[in-house]
């Protein structure tokens, strides 16, 4: 039972981690910036906890099950944001289901090989998530015309939206994601086959 809560308790944190996600294209000079900080949040939260639930049941498919729940959860939250006034365009794309479809194959593939999972899966998903995250910012409309279409009059000076500069990380925000990622999410990988040992 405590297992299972943790599941959720895990689930729910990486959530609300995650929950943001989309809301990058509102902070429209570090949009490149925000990108990529935001890649390497989802990948890690989804590896640690993936790979803790995958390990745990040890059945090849329940890292993609975690990730389905992740984005429900995600999807009701930002559902009653845009009850409230947001714009549609910040219900975040299932970005995480195939990246946890990586990280099962890897685990699959291998004969339930953990040490595979934490090195061929964690880079997996390090490297594919700020991809799929990219597809995601691709899909929504324009940040600018987004943010003057709904004007927030209560935001800070801060988050006004801006004009974006250009150049930043050389214009390669996905490569940079996927390159901190690729090394972090095996660290994390590994924590979450950890946490099935104590």
């Amino acid at each position: 039972c405590t297992h299972y809560l943790f599941i959720v308790v895990v689930a729910v944190n990486s959530t609300l981690l995650t929950i943001n996600a989309g809301d990058y294209i509102f902070y429209t000079d570090w949009a490149w910036t925000s990108f990529v900080v935001f890649s390497i949040s989802q990948t890690l939260m989804l590896t640690v906890g993936a790979c803790y639930y995958l390990t745990f049941t040890g059945v090849p498919g329940t890292a993609t099950y975690y990730a389905l729940i992740m984005t429900v959860y995600t999807w009701i939250a930002k559902g009653a944001w845009f009850a409230l006034g947001y714009p549609y365009d910040f219900i975040v794309t299932p970005v995480w289901l195939p990246s946890a479809m990586l990280l099962d194959l890897a685990y699959w593939a291998t004969r339930k090989n953990k040490h595979s999972l934490i090195l061929f899966g964690g880079v997996l998903v390090g490297m594919s998530l700020p991809l799929f995250n990219m597809v995601n910012l691709i899909t929504v409309a324009d940040p600018l015309e987004t943010a003057f279409k709904y004007p927030r009059p209560t935001l800070p000076p801060y988050m006004t939206p801006i004009e974006p500069q250009v150049g930043k990380f050389y214009n390669s925000p996905v490569a940079l994601g996927a390159g901190a990622g690729a090394v972090l999410a095996c660290t994390f990988a590994a924590l979450g086959c950890k946490l099935t040992t104590w």
